[in-house]
């Protein structure tokens, strides 16, 4: 199957992340929902079924080109390593220091970044749960779907479809080019980079000594970094203050 050739308007569009989607027929619907948005890019992080399985395709409903060129990932830092801004959805309040947008300012956010040419993506949990905390943490901010608090409950390609709605909606009417500053922002995989490093110098030095506080700890820490934009340039500005630190002490 060809790749699809995308209109020339389109070229900047987030890339759709599922993590950990369980039916291959939910993984169909989103690639019906993306077309209806004007999304190409689909990645899948450890999904538990094939999305090239025939009810996947199936369900695309003449999508199935998205499904084609769709990329699978291991874990959710490898496939968002060469992204610069992560947003992460939820239906439900998160108690995480992130800012949280509905769907139509999250959209007119995207827009800026990829006008700036930023790669971004947006990230889907699984069917059943949804992100997990862990998930999230990796995120830059959050999108949350306003629904009637007595059921929040949502299919993935609906989320899906709500979402990109807005975008492709934004995208139609654009907000004023912003500039974002100076400097190319940080892939996430220069700044898990760094954070590995803070973190493994913080765990030499004990500074997690408390076993049972640890995990809050560390997404506390990576809280910090994540909702700040930072900069490549910021990135190695902070790896040789990190450097001089260790070598000092």
């Amino acid at each position: 199957m060809k790749k699809v050739q995308k209109p020339a308007y389109k070229t900047a569009s987030p890339i759709i992340i599922l993590v950990r989607p369980q039916l291959a027929e939910n993984i169909g619907m989103v690639a019906r929902a993306m077309m209806n948005a004007g999304l190409y890019d689909l990645r899948l992080v450890s999904p538990r079924e094939n999305h090239l399985d025939e009810k996947a395709v199936a369900a695309s409903s003449g999508a199935a080109v998205i499904l084609e060129n769709a990329e699978v990932f291991e874990t959710l830092d490898k496939a968002i390593a060469d992204t610069n801004y992560v947003v992460a959805t939820t239906a439900r309040a998160r108690n995480m220091a992130k800012t949280v947008h509905f769907p139509t300012e999250a959209a007119n956010l995207l827009n800026e970044r990829l006008n700036n040419n930023q790669k971004c993506a947006i990230l889907f949990g699984a069917e059943r749960t949804g992100l997990e905390n862990q998930e999230i943490v990796m995120a830059d901010e959050i999108i949350e779907i306003p629904l009637n608090p007595l059921h929040t409950s949502l299919n993935l390609s609906q989320a899906v479809l709500i979402v990109g709605y807005e975008w492709f909606k934004s995208r139609h009417n654009p907000t004023i080019h912003k500039d974002l500053g100076s400097g190319q922002p940080a892939t996430k995989e220069e700044l898990e980079i760094f954070l590995t490093k803070l973190e493994n110098e913080l765990t030499t030095r004990g500074y997690f000594r408390f076993i049972d506080k640890k995990e809050r700890m560390q997404r506390n820490l990576r809280n910090i970094f994540t909702r700040n934009g930072l900069t490549a340039a910021e990135i190695k500005t902070l790896h040789g203050v990190l450097n001089d630190l260790i070598k000092k002490g």
